[in-house]
Parts: C-alpha cells; sequence; structure tokens
C-alpha cells in the first residue's frame, strides 16, 4: 500500500489523482489533502476519502471548511504555510504529489523532500524557481522527483533504464494552443475567452493562458533542463497538434524513442504512483489506426516570443528564470482581468527581466527576494498599459 499526500486537490490534476487512487482501492491509501480557496469541494473530497490531514489556505477557508464538514471532519483540520506542511510532510504519506499551482508550494515541497517523501510533482513553478536547490536537496536525501506533467513524464518513461551519456536531445511537444495558425494581427485582437479555449486539454486558467502565448512550454524546457540534467541545447520544442506523441527523446546515435498515449492525465499521474510497476489502467486504449496523421512542426518563436523568453532566462544567471516566472504571473492575471492585451504579455515580461540586475539565487530567501522584487516590477510595468 502507497500512502498518498496531495497538494492542490481540488484542482484538475488533484481531481484526476483521487481518481486514480480510487481506481485502486487495495494499493493507494489518501493521508492527507490541500486545497487553496475551494472549501465546499475539499469538503466533499475529505468525506470521500477520509484523509488524516486536510489542509486550507488561509484560516478564512478553513473556518468555511468547518462549516460544511460540521461534525464530521475526522480529519485535522489546518491552514496556511505550514498547514500546507504538515499536509506534505504527513508521517504516513510515502508520496507527496504537488499539484498546486503557483509558488506557494515550494517551501512544503522542500519540506517533504527532508522528510525522505517521493515527489510526483505537476508543479511547473517549484523547478523554474528553484532548480538547483530541489534538485540539489533531493540527491542529498536521497529521494526521487518523478514528473507528472504529460512531456516530462513522457521523457522519464523513455529514459527508463537508460544511461543519462546516451542521451543527444529530449523533444518537447506542444499543441501549439488555439492560436497554432494565427496571424499576430490577429492574435492582437484576442480576448482571455479566445485563449481559454484549449484545443486539447482542459486545465486551470493560468496554465490554459500559458499555453497559448507557449509559455507553458518555456516552463517547460526550463524543468526539463532540472530534472534530466541536460543543458538548453539539448532541449528542442515541436508543434504537434494530435497530443498523441507526448514527448520524445533522441539518443547519441539517431534514434527516437516516443511515448504515445490517450489525452489523459490520469495515465501520468498513475505511473508516478506506480513506479517503478507498472498497473492495470482503466483508461481507454490508444487506437493507432484511428489516430490518422501525426503532424510535426517548428514552433514559430516570432508570434510566440515566451519560448524564447524562457530559453534566455534559463541561459543567463540563476535570478532571471525566478524573473520570468514572477512576470508571467502578473502578465497573465493583467490579461485574464482584460487590462493587458495578449501580444503585451510577453513584451512585460521581457521588460521585466530587462530591468533585472545581474545575480544568483543560492537560497529560499534569495528565492523568494527576487520573486517579490520582480513582481513588483512587473505590476508597475503593467500598470502603464492601456
Amino acid at each position: 500500500m502507497r500512502r498518498i499526500a496531495i497538494l492542490g486537490s481540488t484542482g484538475s490534476i488533484g481531481r484526476s489523482a483521487l481518481s486514480v487512487a480510487e481506481a485502486h482501492p487495495d494499493r493507494l491509501e489518501v493521508v492527507s489533502l490541500a486545497a487553496g480557496s475551494n472549501a465546499a469541494l475539499l469538503a466533499a473530497q475529505v468525506s470521500r476519502v477520509r484523509p488524516r490531514v486536510a489542509a486550507m489556505a488561509t484560516p478564512r477557508a478553513l473556518e468555511s471548511l468547518r462549516a460544511h464538514l460540521g461534525a464530521a471532519a475526522g480529519a485535522r483540520l489546518v491552514s496556511g504555510p505550514d498547514g500546507l506542511i504538515e499536509a506534505a510532510t504527513h508521517p504516513d504519506a510515502d508520496v507527496l504529489l504537488c499539484a498546486s499551482s503557483g509558488t506557494a508550494a515550494l517551501e512544503a515541497v522542500l519540506a517533504a523532500i527532508e522528510a525522505g517523501k517521493t515527489i510526483a510533482l505537476a508543479n511547473k513553478e517549484v523547478l523554474v524557481m528553484a532548480g538547483a536547490l530541489v534538485t540539489s536537496a533531493a540527491r542529498r536525501r536521497g529521494v526521487a522527483i518523478l514528473p507528472v506533467d504529460s512531456e516530462h513524464n513522457a521523457i522519464h518513461q523513455c529514459l527508463h533504464g537508460r544511461d543519462r551519456a546516451e542521451i543527444a536531445r529530449l523533444i518537447l511537444t506542444a499543441s501549439g494552443g488555439p492560436f497554432r495558425g494565427h496571424t499576430l494581427a490577429q492574435m492582437k485582437q484576442v480576448g482571455p475567452d479566445d485563449a481559454l479555449r484549449h484545443p486539447t486539454w482542459r486545465m486551470g486558467r493560468k496554465i490554459t493562458i500559458d499555453s497559448a502565448t507557449l509559455m507553458n512550454k518555456g516552463l517547460e524546457v526550463i524543468e526539463a533542463r532540472w530534472l534530466f540534467g541536460v543543458g538548453p541545447a539539448q532541449i528542442d520544442v515541436v508543434v504537434h497538434p494530435q497530443s498523441v506523441v507526448h514527448s520524445m527523446v533522441e539518443l547519441r546515435d539517431g534514434s527516437i524513442i516516443a511515448q504515445l498515449g490517450v489525452a489523459d492525465m490520469r495515465l501520468p499521474i498513475q505511473y508516478a504512483f506506480s513506479y517503478p510497476e507498472r498497473w492495470e489502467s482503466p483508461l481507454p486504449r490508444l487506437d493507432l489506426a484511428r489516430c490518422g496523421r501525426l503532424d510535426f512542426a517548428v514552433a514559430d518563436h516570432q508570434r510566440f516570443p515566451c519560448l524564447g523568453l524562457a530559453y534566455r532566462a534559463l541561459e543567463g544567471d540563476s535570478a532571471l528564470p525566478v524573473v520570468l516566472n514572477a512576470a508571467n504571473e502578473v502578465a497573465v492575471a493583467a490579461f485574464l482581468g482584460g487590462t493587458l492585451g495578449f501580444l503585451a504579455i510577453p513584451e512585460l515580461i521581457e521588460r521585466t527581466m530587462e530591468a533585472s540586475p545581474a545575480g544568483n539565487v543560492s537560497t529560499l530567501a534569495d528565492v523568494r527576494s527576487v520573486d517579490r522584487w520582480a513582481r513588483g516590477v512587473a505590476q508597475d510595468l503593467a500598470s502603464g498599459y492601456n
């Protein structure tokens, strides 16, 4: 029996993870749940899976959770950063699934690593902001970091049992988002509702906008550098609109190994929970005969400059990915709020990066300091747009 802690249980990944756990009741047990503000849904999850601990982001949200649960709580109810850490490091947990959005889970992930938990990672910000800190801590404690993002999970599967010296190139696939065929003139006119219509995946609002700008793929490039120990020149992105090939690895002899599967996040989640075993899955099988054509194209950096900005951040000082991530979050929030145009998102990020003083981050305090600085600069810049 593997015991699971889930941060972000009310989001799309968290809900899928609970579905995986319920499909394998003889193999998986959920011991702790954490959510942001959706007290009603977390209360329903607590009633269903009976964890030992349930955490909310704020005391106010916790009071709402108490009201929804009434006398039937059962679990220990906690809130705030300390509550998140308590959920992540519960002594009964073997695996922590970090599926929360944003940067709040960074301290909890580091605490879970120190507690010896296996990390199933579905949060991009953790490695984008603090890749060196997190991977160094995991190596020191002998803790595995198993990627849950479909692209990195695919690469992990392709590399299973292989010597890293055999890698020539990692190839991340991208659906291209809803504006794959749009011109710059057309993209100038799009709004949040247009950008939230992803052609393949159903995700949260922020990550869906990142997919539309290709920043999502840029963040994945930075993640891949830390997960697999390769340089930026060894990571490529190709647009693959069918989302059947989830990513590929080119070996030094020219062979390319690919992982294919249905577009369902329950598959990589189950892989992370079961690794190194393979379990039966209730998911439909991929029917290659019905897939039809599979297309691949070079990503257009002119129409989607966020991808190039991510490579620039990865090649610069270690503070620059922190700046990139913070500025992107501010820009996306402004776009969703209707105060920033779609094409202004990469412009605001680039201007924030250009304002960044040269420097490196070597501690968690450094990461938080750079993050606060970048958010302030990006917010000031955003206020100047009409």
